[in-house]
């Protein structure tokens, strides 16, 4: 059976030698095995290398695997504190590969997929990469959205109220059997929104570990990847989402740090780290610190559902891991119910 994210080689070479700055000798394209949104790919040519991310084949949910969003973010960071790669191109939807893609830089760098960092020299060394995770996330938080051009990035009223209504209808457009606790916890977070306090920063959406780029000798973050989710909206969702992976349990596709020392490895806790992070933003602290958590795990559960619903469907980037998502969304939605039972 063919594969359905499988490019024409043969037809994007003199595409990509046409549209990208100084792009020569088309010779390997390889899919890399990480992403399930949208499938990436590492372009090797006579000319370097580069990454290529594209849309996903099939019929898609509406709003969901906006490329051009992630071109035009990272385009607009180059230059601030939050390091990106370079864009090079981005394509129309009537492409060569028969969807938009877009072109970027290839970075030589580490990307860490077990947030223990078993492969860190020491303690120090782990320690320092969570506090550049720390610092990148602030960075981010700090950035003028109207000087960088990114004004219009998001939509006006309530952050939450937005997002809950949107991922409750994604949640709703990909549904394959009732889940309990995911039902509890959408009545649930409908009735204990916070009211709007004004604070809008630019939001990465899925900020976590494994979508930085740290360099290959020290402690330092050089590219934040994979800014499908980014918007202009509320900086605490970023901040939850992040410490999610202090909850989730490290054996398990997630691997979170649940289960694990991680004062023996050197890792902050969950206090420290948003405490660091608000020391670098002058907060005082940060409330309803229980809504944020659970909107995140409802959120990366509605993400988890649709990715399943796409290997149902046969349209999944990496459809033997796709598959194992839709335990996930049980998992997410039970240990979100524990949080709001207990309200921690």
């Amino acid at each position: 059976m063919n594969d359905p994210n499988a490019l024409d080689q043969a037809a994007l070479a003199p595409y990509l030698e046409a549209e990208v700055p100084g792009f020569s000798g088309l010779a390997s394209i390889e899919k890399f095995k990480s992403g399930q949104s949208n499938p990436t790919y590492l372009i090797t040519a006579a000319s370097g290398r580069y990454v290529l991310r594209a849309k996903p084949p099939g019929q898609l949910l509406k709003s969901a695997h906006q490329v051009d969003r992630e071109f035009r973010v990272m385009k607009a960071l180059a230059g601030t504190a939050v390091p990106v790669p370079e864009m090079l191109h981005l394509s129309a939807e009537d492409s060569p590969i028969g969807r938009m893609f877009y072109v970027m830089d290839f970075l030589d760098g580490r990307i860490f997929w077990d947030p223990a960092l078993p492969e860190a020299r020491d303690n120090d060394e782990r320690a320092a990469i969570y506090d550049a995770m720390n610092g990148t996330l602030a960075a981010l938080h700090d950035v003028d959205v109207d000087a960088v051009g990114l004004s219009d990035f998001g939509r006006p009223g309530n952050y939450f109220e937005r997002q809950l209504a949107r991922w409750t209808s994604q949640y709703r457009a990909s549904e394959t059997g009732a889940i309990a606790d995911m039902d509890r916890l959408i009545a649930w977070l409908e009735t204990h929104r916070p009211a709007d306090d004004g604070l809008i920063s630019l939001v990465h959406g899925d900020y976590r570990l494994d979508n930085l780029i740290f360099a290959p000798d020290q402690p330092k973050v050089i590219a934040v990847l994979d800014w499908e989710l980014s918007t202009s909206g509320h900086p605490f969702a970023d901040i939850a989402y992040q410490c999610m992976q202090w909850r989730l349990p490290h054996a398990s596709g997630f691997r979170g740090l649940g289960g694990i020392d991680r004062a023996a490895l050197g890792l902050p806790s969950e206090e420290d780290y948003v405490a660091a992070y608000c020391r670098r933003r002058a907060l005082g602290g940060i409330g309803n610190w229980t809504f944020f958590l659970a909107f995140s795990f409802f959120r990366l559960a509605a993400i988890c559902q649709g990715v399943y619903k796409r290997a149902l469907d046969g349209n999944a980037s990496n459809p033997e891991k796709a598959r194992t998502y839709g335990e996930a969304v049980k998992l997410l939605s039970h240990l979100a119910a524990r949080l709001i039972d207990t309200r921690t």
